[in-house]
């Protein structure tokens, strides 16, 4: 028999469970993890809990949502595991979202690279198990019966043989008294079928809140006494100011403070800029309009540079980082070779909500922020070094996010908010950045050339693959975002496959964008598939399925789970029919992040006019938790995709081209696709969806319109190739 620890990975760090009743009489059940410190020099295990469950004696329930909620749902779907195991109704629980933790006690409290799901899974079970099976003995205890004769059922404790019964607030001082259990010992849930609340559609516990105009973002933050800032930073990147009309600046309307700051040559931290501080955001958005600033700047970055260096480059071998096989004695003596290039370009998070986060620096030295953060750690770490305040004295409030995709586990916007507050000297100050601002210093998806060469036999099977990648670095290595893994496939699908790569020094910041790397890279794998298929006589689909039937060494995916996504959205999609007139059929898959998917996309075309009409997906990441998270995941990627197929960020002497939404033109609501979700209820662990669902949204868009147009698109935006979406 497979033991807990076999079964569930990490459960052998996860033995210890505290149980603490609080002076309102509710119990209180923590995870705990072993975690290293440090005494005269010599290493010791300490334990420090991980509280998720807290049982107050009127019956309510309260589940804590240890990670930041930027819209991906984790808010609701990580208290909904917990109340699974712990056998309550989901309308007695109420949710609260966690600080970050001082003393790390709930272990990584961060959203980016969809890891909450997967990194959470073992805790939240233990926490919901464990305090289950502490009522469980408890009711035992007092009946004096066995307690294998007891179970649980919505928020109560039933003895099978007498058919009494005990609500869960009822037996809260005996559980208390109780020896926790073994977690090694606990059966925990792990299998859909297993499931009550688990995989249901339950809305969004913040849905009211948002949809009546209540939910707080942390713009929305007020504090007695509080000032408004707003951040000028140069135009171009790194720049730093030398001068600028401070004296007259202080005499506008509302303005409290105006000042310089020298910053750090880290785009990542405190960046060179001029502040106003003012008693109103009007105001002060009005005096930074007039400011007037002498800027030192150095770097040039342009597109029209870029472009040029790529073209240069793609003449050239560049590095070969991975050959397996053969590939030119492949390429000599294939049926037939296909060759073709395509290209992103550099795209900007454009969150809804402008970066901003309050802070307020106490007369004691703690330093308190209200941060609409992705990776609040990093941000308190980063504040700290640039300040010499301890982390223990930095004190984060994590505020739900008006969107995140990577831009906010940044921690510019944060480091400036502290700097800030510690020259206003004590009153609390909150920091909105201009959307100009936002648009101009991003840390942006960096472009990329592929330049693919395909051999196939006479069967029309790939037996040869090269690729020459262009991308973006700094100092010889690729920068954020621009790494692409020697791995990839069709690495281990075709017998000879050369991977070769090229790097363009870069200046422009760069970042994690929504799928780092596979929501671009995706988009020219995938339509070269397409174009192999073509010149090999087969179904884009047939030829895919093909490709994943047979490896040669070790893959990155599995195979298995790629064919069953394939497999599920063309069916669902009815692939192999006619669409009608001016209609096509294009489709994709992809995996990252632990996650499986594929998409089938219905298009219609009026001319160059293109209409995304219906997109078939079929995803596996493991049992679904929340289906109404799941769903929305599913249905914004697929959205954000398709908006991104015709937006691009453009660079001219150092400075972003764009500024605002007037000219980076996001998708508007009527243009919106019907959104057809299939999820595969595997047995595997659950892993994130924020992310996977995205990259093959695009390819199967472009291949769609190669069906309905004979446009075959090999760039973004689609706009190169005269289509519009």
């Amino acid at each position: 028999m497979t033991s807990n620890n076999e079964r569930f990975g990490n459960l052998d760090r996860r033995s210890f469970l505290k149980v603490t009743m609080l002076a309102s009489g509710a119990l209180m059940i923590g995870v705990g993890c072993k975690q290293p410190s440090t005494d005269a020099g010599v290493a010791q295990e300490t334990w420090v809990a991980n509280l998720y469950v807290r049982i107050d004696p009127d019956g309510k329930v309260t589940i804590i949502s240890k990670n930041p909620e930027g819209g991906q749902g984790v808010k609701t779907a990580f208290p909904m595991v917990v109340a699974e195991c712990l056998e309550v109704d989901w309308k007695d629980v109420q949710v609260e979202t966690a600080d970050l933790a001082v003393d790390d006690r709930y272990g990584r409290q961060a959203l980016g690279g969809s890891r909450g799901t997967p990194d959470g899974w073992d805790d939240l079970r233990v926490a919901g198990t464990a305090a289950k099976e502490m009522l469980l003995a408890a009711a035992a205890s007092e009946w004096v019966v066995p307690v294998g004769e007891c179970y649980a059922e919505s928020g109560t404790v039933h003895h099978k043989p007498s058919g009494k019964s005990r609500a869960y607030a009822s037996l809260l001082n005996t559980a208390a008294t109780l020896p926790v259990p073994d977690v090694a010992s606990l059966k925990l849930k792990s299998r859909p079928e297993e499931f009550k609340l688990l995989g249901t559609f339950v809305p969004g516990v913040d849905n009211h809140d948002i949809l009546t105009g209540q939910q707080k973002y942390g713009s929305d933050i007020r504090l007695e006494g509080m000032l408004y800032a707003m951040y000028q930073k140069c135009p171009v990147f790194g720049g730093k100011a030398r001068s600028a009309n401070l004296d007259h600046v202080m005499t506008l309307p509302g303005v409290t403070h105006a000042f310089i700051v020298d910053g750090t040559d880290e785009y990542n931290g405190l960046q060179p800029g001029v502040v106003v501080v003012g008693t109103s955001f009007w105001e002060v958005d009005k005096a930074r309009r007039q400011l007037e600033v002498d800027w030192e700047t150095t770097h040039t970055a342009s597109t029209a540079s870029f472009d040029a260096q790529a073209e240069k480059l793609a003449g050239e071998m560049g590095e070969t980082l991975r050959h397996d096989g053969d590939v030119e004695a492949a390429f000599e003596g294939a049926a037939k070779v296909v060759e073709a290039s395509y290209y992103y370009p550099f795209v900007a998070h454009a969150n809804m909500e402008p970066m901003n986060c309050t802070a307020q620096l106490h007369d004691s030295g703690k330093l308190e922020l209200w941060a609409p953060t992705q990776n609040g750690k990093a941000a308190r770490e980063k504040i700290s070094a640039n300040m010499g305040i301890p982390e223990n004295q930095i004190h984060v409030h994590q505020i739900r996010m008006g969107t995140a995709f990577g831009r906010r586990s940044r921690t510019d916007f944060a480091s400036e908010a502290a700097w800030i507050a510690r020259e206003v000297g004590g009153r609390p100050v909150q920091l909105v950045w201009a959307r100009e601002e936002d648009m101009r210093h991003d840390f942006y998806r960096p472009a990329g050339w592929h330049h693919f060469k395909a051999g196939l036999d006479g069967a029309g099977r790939m037996i040869a693959f090269d690729h020459h990648f262009i991308t973006m670095g700094k100092n010889g290595k690729t920068i954020s975002g621009s790494n692409l893994s020697q791995n990839h496939y069709p690495k281990g699908l075709v017998p000879n496959f050369r991977f070769r790569q090229s790097i363009i020094e870069c200046d422009v910041p760069t970042g994690p964008w929504r799928d780092p790397g596979s929501s671009a890279y995706c988009f020219a794998y995938q339509g070269f598939f397409d174009e192999v298929a073509l010149a090999a006589g087969r179904d884009p689909l047939e030829f895919r399925l093909d490709l994943l039937s047979k490896s040669y060494g070790e893959t990155q995916m599995d195979l298995e789970r790629s064919i069953g996504t394939l497999r599920v959205a063309a069916e669902k999609a009815g692939w192999g029919r006619q669409p009608g007139p001016n209609r096509g059929l294009g489709i994709a898959f992809h995996y990252s992040h632990r996650g499986y998917a594929a998409h089938v996309v219905e298009v219609e075309a009026d001319g160059s006019d293109i209409r995304v009409v219906k997109v078939y997906s079929a995803i596996d990441v493991g049992p679904i938790l929340s289906l109404s998270g799941a769903k929305h995941q599913v249905e914004g990627c697929v959205i954000d995709a398709l908006s991104t197929t015709q937006l691009e960020v453009t660079f001219e002497e150092g400075a972003t081209r764009q500024s605002n939404l007037h000219n980076y033109r996001l998708l508007k609501l009527d243009r919106a696709p019907d959104v057809e979700c299939h999820f595969i209820q595997s047995e595997n662990s659950p892993t994130g969806l924020g992310e996977p669902p995205f990259p093959p949204v695009g390819p199967a868009i472009a291949n769609a319109i190669f069906a309905a147009t004979g446009v075959r698109i090999r760039e973004m935006p689609f706009k190169r190739s005269g289509i519009t979406v």
